[in-house]
């Protein structure tokens, strides 16, 4: 190989893999148009069948061998020995699963670049909110409750002072035009003095009660007496 050559670069390991499974399938079906596979009467396989897929198995293997050295997975060279084996055949690898592999796609590994670092820049953002959220709702609420209060007592304060200002303009109203009574300065007397005398009596009633008290004792021990 020219060492000045460019390789042909892969991304992966699955890569290989993926082009040596082609190759294989694509060997395995020319194979059964050309010999159907059939079984003799003794149960062996067609042995002309086995031999024409251990060559073509061989040749695939040694190409893919020649070919290793002008490949490069990631930057390194590739060990064919992983990938191939001497030993393989095809019909052995019929019989087993074939495992398939995508292409390897640069978009798509640009797409999960940009979802994983959008869901880092999501769960940064949702610790965020767990930090100031709760504070921020609380905070929030104590100050909508304090402005609510102070609506409550501001609109208390106004219905007082309206509630007052009503009464006296009514108190007002109503003694609009009543004119004075008859004998107003001696009425005004009379009921002056019948509060002192009122007051009086308050004052002077324990008195009494007591000198009641003790002239009934004493009534009951002449009585006792006599």
């Amino acid at each position: 190989m020219d060492s000045s050559s460019r390789k042909i670069e892969l991304q992966s390991p699955e890569d290989f893999t993926y082009l040596i499974d082609n190759v294989r399938r694509a060997a395995t079906d020319s194979i059964n148009a050309a010999f159907p596979p059939v079984e003799g009467a003794d149960g062996q396989e067609d042995e002309l069948r086995v031999r024409i897929e251990q060559m073509v198995n061989d040749y695939i293997n040694q190409t893919f061998t020649l070919a290793a050295p002008n490949l490069s997975i990631n930057g390194l060279p590739v060990d064919p020995s992983h990938f191939v084996s001497s030993s393989a055949s095809t019909s052995s690898s019929a019989t087993t699963p074939l495992v398939q592999y995508e292409p390897f796609d640069p978009r798509k590994r640009y797409r999960m670049e940009d979802l994983a670092r959008e869901e880092e820049d999501l769960l940064r953002s949702i610790a965020a909110l767990k930090r100031r959220v709760p504070a921020a709702t609380a905070g929030a609420y104590a100050a909508a409750g304090k402005n609510g209060m102070a609506a409550d007592e501001a609109a208390l304060e106004a219905a007082k002072a309206r509630v007052e200002s009503e009464g006296a303009a009514s108190g007002r109203k109503a003694l609009e035009g009543v004119r004075a009574l008859d004998r107003q300065e001696e009425l005004e007397e009379e009921f002056a003095a019948t509060v002192e005398t009122l007051g009086r009596l308050k004052r002077d009633m324990p008195a009494t009660v007591a000198k009641m008290e003790r002239a009934r004792v004493a009534a009951g021990y002449v009585a006792t007496e006599l």
